[in-house]
């Protein structure tokens, strides 16, 4: 099965995170969702980072050659950013040397926005509203997203409970929100089961051996 075809994994409560998690390793095999320019499209639309309609434009319109270009740098930017949180995770975030952001400043910096102004429903205390919508002009424009997905972890998140899974072999990250910072599973439901099963067969074996 191609790797965009499994359905991506959204555990981190932080698109910026789950970016991260777009590519992993389960069973010594690694999955890539971006690994192609068609993975590309289908994660963002998973992510709900891009509408569909704008992703079947750009599908028609541009050249796969292109896309598998935006689909490379958006490795490059995914490369970029694992090294960032790698580096800072697990304690607060201090400015050490602004140049460090400046890929990320450069590429928010191309990022396109319009403004129309709509109507509102009719209970409304206005009658319109001032919306704003990102410009999809080209298929770079898809890393416009993802860009502001990883200056929103970079400005908001608490980067002392940034976290990787404790289960040994599992890479996902996640922003732990919980009330007292205790998460340490990506998801209960498979890594920490797992690490259940596994202490209460070592609890086992301890008692059966003494």
């Amino acid at each position: 099965m191609m790797d965009n075809q499994i359905p991506a994994i959204f555990v981190a409560d932080s698109p910026g995170l789950d970016f991260l998690n777009s590519v992993t390793t389960s069973l010594d095999e690694t999955i890539d969702w971006i690994s192609d320019g068609e993975g590309l499209l289908s994660w963002l639309e998973q992510a709900g980072m891009v509408p569909r309609k704008v992703l079947d434009a750009i599908r028609l319109q541009v050249m796969p050659a292109e896309l598998e270009d935006v689909a490379a740098q958006s490795r490059d930017l995914r490369d970029w950013f694992r090294e960032y949180v790698r580096k800072r995770m697990g304690r607060p975030l201090t400015i050490v040397n602004p140049r460090e952001i400046v890929p990320l400043n450069r590429l928010l910096w191309r990022d396109e926005w319009g403004f129309e102004i709509l109507a509102r429903d009719s209970d409304a205390t206005s009658s319109f509203e001032l919306r704003a919508n990102r410009r999809w002009r080209s298929a770079e424009s898809l890393l416009m997203p993802v860009a502001e997905a990883i200056a929103r972890v970079i400005c908001d998140e608490d980067f002392t409970q940034v976290k990787t899974c404790a289960r040994p072999g599992c890479e996902l990250m996640f922003a732990d929100h919980t009330r007292g910072h205790t998460r340490r599973w990506c998801r209960m439901a498979t890594c920490g089961n797992r690490a259940k099963v596994a202490a209460h067969r070592k609890r086992f074996k301890v008692q059966a051996a003494s």
